[in-house]
């Protein structure tokens, strides 16, 4: 970001368990539309993955080392701490959780990790826990055996509007994987609540829902068409292919070809992408989009890129929501973003992944960050 200028700062800090802080900040980026103002709730994390927000406010996090947390009143507390296959270097760990979408009714958390038993190879799993008070307990296993490796974990997990689960996993660096239909790698997943196959998955008796991905990493549902958008990290060197990331709309049933394409193919037994990158590298993790009808983001995307150190902002115009007409970089001084989402109180919250071994971390990292404005 070429312009950025300090409105206001003051600072409040409170040294917490874990190395952990609260950190307030008013402060002011200035992108070409328009200046935000940030709170920086949480520092010194261990490189956060995946975050949800409760109706009362309460954000409860993922680090890929093994512990998830919850931030609640300017304190960042452990709540569960499990042995994960992760370390630095490497996509795999700790990674994505979603809370049901009926918490705190019903308290159950959904949990994405990697682990490795009795010295055989990794898997990921995914897992309910319920939480009470300060704890997480009574693990109940989703879904297991999904492939894993040091990379290209996928991980993301989230329920859809139709109130169905769906997954991300990555083709773990055997690209070969995504086309296989046998396979749970290199796919976008889709479960009932209760781990049943949806009748209307377009596989009989099978949760996939798409394939022919390398390592998806994000699922936003476009507020006014309730269409789901996915961002998909591009190839690093297979095939002597570079950059390409990807934004998919999701059809179900469609191919969209990893590993046999990057980018467009006039080839229609592959589904293009709406928009890639080209030959720039963002590395696309989680996204968003803004549904709030009385703000001006509403509806746009808001992408958090890890090798491109910002979150992006874009809008697809109507009708048929592929086109775009604004794709612009904002907060590009906190390096790697992880994550963004949207909270209750309808600002959006992200957090950085600087201490991952593939950042240049501060000494406030890793953060969770608010955005006030607009």
């Amino acid at each position: 970001m070429e312009n950025r200028t300090t409105a206001a700062f003051f600072v409040i800090v409170l040294l917490l368990a874990g190395g952990a802080y609260w950190y307030y900040t008013r402060d002011t980026e200035e992108p070409e539309n328009g200046s935000f103002e940030y709170e920086i709730l949480a520092e010194g994390l261990d490189v956060p993955w995946s975050m949800d927000i409760a109706p009362d406010g309460k954000i409860f996090f993922t680090e890929r080392g093994g512990r998830v947390r919850l931030l609640q009143e300017g304190k960042v507390n452990t709540l569960y701490t499990m042995e994960v296959k992760a370390q630095e270097n490497v996509e795999s760990g700790l990674l994505g959780l979603v809370l049901h979408p009926e918490f705190p009714e019903d308290p159950r958390i959904l949990i994405y990790y990697t682990y490795i038993e009795d010295d055989g190879p990794p898997w990921n799993r995914i897992s309910w826990f319920n939480y009470s008070g300060m704890d997480l307990h009574s693990e109940e296993v989703f879904l297991d055996k999904i492939p894993a490796g040091n990379i290209h974990d996928g991980g993301r997990v989230k329920f859809g509007p139709d109130s169905k689960i769906y997954v991300t996993t990555g083709e773990t660096g055997n690209g070969e994987l995504a086309q296989d239909l046998n396979s749970l790698a290199g796919k976008i997943l889709r479960y009932n609540g209760d781990g049943t196959i949806p009748e209307d998955n377009p596989f009989e008796n099978s949760p996939i829902y798409t394939y022919g991905h390398r390592n998806p990493q994000g699922l936003a549902w476009h507020p006014e068409t309730g269409e789901l958008y996915a961002t998909e990290h591009g190839p690093s060197g297979e095939n002597m292919w570079y950059a390409h990331d990807e934004i998919n709309l999701i059809k179900p049933g469609a191919n969209y070809g990893w590993p046999e394409v990057i980018g467009n193919s006039d080839n229609p037994e592959f589904t293009d992408p709406i928009y890639h990158t080209g030959n720039d590298t963002w590395a696309p993790s989680g996204n968003t989009f803004f549904d709030n009808p009385n703000s001006s983001w509403h509806e746009r995307l808001f992408v958090a890129n890890l090798r491109g150190t910002s979150i992006r902002m874009m809008y697809f115009t109507p009708p048929n929501y592929t086109d775009i007409s604004l794709n612009t970089p904002i907060f590009e001084d906190f390096g790697r973003i992880r994550t963004v989402v949207q909270g209750p109180d309808d600002y959006l919250y992200f957090c950085t992944s600087n201490r991952d071994g593939r950042g240049n971390p501060s000494e406030k990292d890793d953060m969770i960050v608010r955005i006030l404005t607009p």
